[in-house]
This record gives structure tokens, C-alpha cells and sequence, in this order.
């Protein structure tokens, strides 16, 4: 049964809806919805409650066709197999820490290692594999939001202090989607979310994405050892395929004779983003040229992990009746840098009960 929150105003330039949707039930029990957040300008999201994952953006192209952008599954059970956080709010802390260990206040905590020997996005359950509440939708004329929260109770995966985490979705008039992160704890911390959609601008989930041109506004980039951890020093991008401040297609570095393109399997770094001290502002822009579709990423974080989906390798299902093949998508998750609790030289992670986790992302849709 489907239920639809409009505009009491159906005359406004931008009518903006919200309707909800059963989605399934978990293996334990829990049911799950589904939400589509939707406007008149031609682009439409919808988020399910398990892992507050984003399932679908249909967004149109240059001649004004909606397709499906970014990779998922149609039905809940695949979801809580294994895959790679497909579309998946990710937490309590985005990317890897070395050796599944780190200190706060000469305090050492063990994590799981679901990484090799590293722990990965939160560990064997992080945000992504837990239902998150709904505390409520709001629409108005130029905006429709989504607001979730989760509870991550006191050495949950490890990690110490009850952390009460909420995302907030909105879907702007102006194609816009903003993603609003906010978390406070009872006892020192440390946290670091991020969004883990993938993307493939073509909508056509069987071609790769080495046709896409990219640029991020990054002098610098996150150089990392053979297990993907950061070295804890920072190299600059000159000369090297790490170099998207001006825009480029990703076919153009991702097989380059390059260590750090070898480690990675292609791009899988994190990226020191460009004036970090203005706070919220444009860092990077994917094209399609073929189709006119582009994202442009604004955010208030001090790295992006540019990810091109090496690891896919042709198992996993797509709606569409085939398979996701190696790069046939690639994740731009704002976020501090990797390994950051190990690394006295990065950016802090560390939050207290006397502070609030409040950072904006926003992933705005448009063609040209």
C-alpha cells in the first residue's frame, strides 16, 4: 500500500512529493520501507530503511530520458547478502583502520577485521546492515526530506560510547540532494559517515564507466601501503593519474604503470580535498558526455574517496537482468581520511559528549 505526502499546493512551480512503500522484511524480523522522494524537474530517489540505502536515482539525460544512476538490487534479500554497501549509509566509521585497533585517552579498542586485516566501514554489522528509524518526512514547495536515526549502543563493533546518529535526505527543487550527518555520544568517540552510492551516469549499468569525465579539486591525494592503509604522509597529484583538477575521463590514468594505481586496482585513494578551511563548497563533477548527465559534489568534509569499482567482478545481480561488471560504477564518499585514529598528522575523527557530528554533503544533478 503506498502512501502519498504532497504539496497542498499542486500549482507550485516544483511540486515535490514523498510517498512510502513496503519494501520487505529482514531475516530476523524486521520490517523495512521504502521512500521516494520526487520532483517535477525530472529527478527521483528512493531510499529503503535497511542500511538507509539509496536504491534508485532516476535522473534525465540531455533529451530528457529518466534512468536509474546508480547500482542496487530490487528486492531486500540480496541487500543483506553480501555486497559491496551498495547505495549504503556507512558507519560508525567510513573506510579502514589499521589492523582493526586505535586508542582514545590511552584506552586501546579492538575491532573487527572484515578487511584483511584491517576493519573496514564499520565492521561485520555497521550502519549499513541495521534498520534505521524514521523520524519523519517534511515537504514543502522546494524541498522533500527523509530523516533517520540509529542508535549505536557502547562497544557496538568495538567502538565506545553511545552514539545516537540521524541522516537526513532532501531532494531540492534545483535537483539537489542534500545529506545531512549528525551524531552526539556519551563518551569519547570516534566517528567518520559517509554515503557509499555507486554511480554510473550512462544508466546503462552494462557499460563501464571509463567513459566519464572527472574532476576534484585536490592538490593532494592519500597515498596508501599494500593493504590499502595509509603511509600518513600526503603527495601531491602533479604528474601522476592521481590529477583531476582539470576534468578528465577515467580511462585516461586508471591503468597507468603507477604503485599507487597498482595497490589500488585502479582508483581506490582518498583524495585531500582543496580549501578546506571555507567549509562547505564544491569539490568534484562527474560527466557523462554520451548522455549529458553530471553530478556536481559539494561538501564541507576534508577528503573524498574516489572509488572505481575494481573489486565488482561480475557476480552480483542488476535489475536490468544482468551482472555488474568490474568498474561498471564508481562511489564519491565525502569523508575524513582513511586509517585517521592512526594517524596523528590527518585531520581529528574524535568526538566528545561536549561535541555535536554535524557535516552536509550534497550531490546535485544536472546536464549539459
Amino acid at each position: 500500500m503506498k502512501t502519498d505526502h504532497k504539496n497542498d499546493d499542486e500549482t507550485t512551480s516544483n511540486p515535490i512529493t514523498i510517498s512510502k512503500a513496503d519494501y520487505g522484511v529482514t531475516k530476523i524480523g524486521d520490517e523495512v520501507e521504502e521512500f521516494t522522494l520526487s520532483n517535477k524537474e525530472g529527478i527521483e530517489v528512493a531510499i529503503i530503511t535497511y542500511g538507509g540505502r539509496i536504491t534508485s536515482i532516476k535522473a534525465a539525460d540531455k533529451e530528457g530520458r529518466k534512468e536509474n544512476v546508480v547500482l542496487g538490487f530490487d528486492n531486500l534479500a540480496q541487500y543483506e547478502e553480501n555486497n559491496p554497501f551498495f547505495g549504503a549509509l556507512i558507519g560508525r566509521y567510513g573506510n579502514r583502520i589499521a589492523k582493526g585497533k586505535f586508542s582514545l585517552n590511552d584506552t586501546e579498542y579492538t575491532l573487527a577485521k572484515n578487511n584483511g586485516e584491517n576493519n573496514l566501514h564499520g565492521g561485520l554489522v555497521g550502519f549499513d546492515k541495521v534498520v534505521w528509524t524514521v523520524e519523519g518526512t517534511q515537504v514543502n514547495e522546494s524541498s522533500a526530506s527523509l530523516k533517520l536515526s540509529y542508535l549505536s549502543k557502547d562497544m557496538e563493533e568495538g567502538f565506545p560510547g553511545n552514539v545516537n546518529t540521524t541522516v537526513t535526505y532532501t531532494l531540492n527543487a534545483d535537483n539537489s540532494l542534500d545529506v545531512l550527518y549528525e551524531a552526539t555520544t556519551d563518551k569519547t568517540t570516534i566517528v567518520n559517515l559517509t554515503q557509499h552510492s555507486y554511480f554510473n551516469l550512462s544508466g546503462d549499468f552494462s557499460q563501464l564507466i571509463l567513459d566519464h569525465e572527472v574532476e576534484i579539486d585536490a592538490d593532494q591525494f592519500v597515498p596508501v601501503d599494500g593493504s590499502l592503509i595509509p603511509t600518513g604522509k600526503l603527495a601531491s597529484v602533479d604528474g601522476t593519474p592521481f590529477d583531476f583538477r582539470t576534468a578528465k575521463l577515467v580511462s585516461e590514468g586508471i591503468n597507468a604503470e603507477n604503485e599507487q594505481i597498482a595497490l589500488g586496482g585502479g582508483y581506490d585513494h582518498c583524495w585531500a580535498l582543496n580549501n578546506v578551511d571555507k567549509g562547505y563548497r564544491s569539490v568534484a563533477t562527474a560527466h557523462h558526455p554520451e548522455t549529458g548527465r553530471t553530478i556536481e559534489v559539494l561538501t564541507d568534509q576534508p577528503g573524498m574517496q574516489f572509488y572505481s569499482g575494481n573489486f565488482l567482478d561480475g557476480t552480483l545481480p542488476s535489475p536490468d537482468g544482468g551482472t555488474y561488471a568490474k568498474r561498471s560504477g564508481f562511489c564519491l564518499e565525502t569523508q575524513h581520511y582513511p586509517d585517521s585514529p592512526n594517524q596523528p598528522n590527518f585531520p581529528a575523527v574524535t568526538l566528545t559528549p561536549d561535541d555535536k557530528y554535524k557535516t552536509k554533503t550534497t550531490f546535485k544533478f544536472y546536464t549539459k
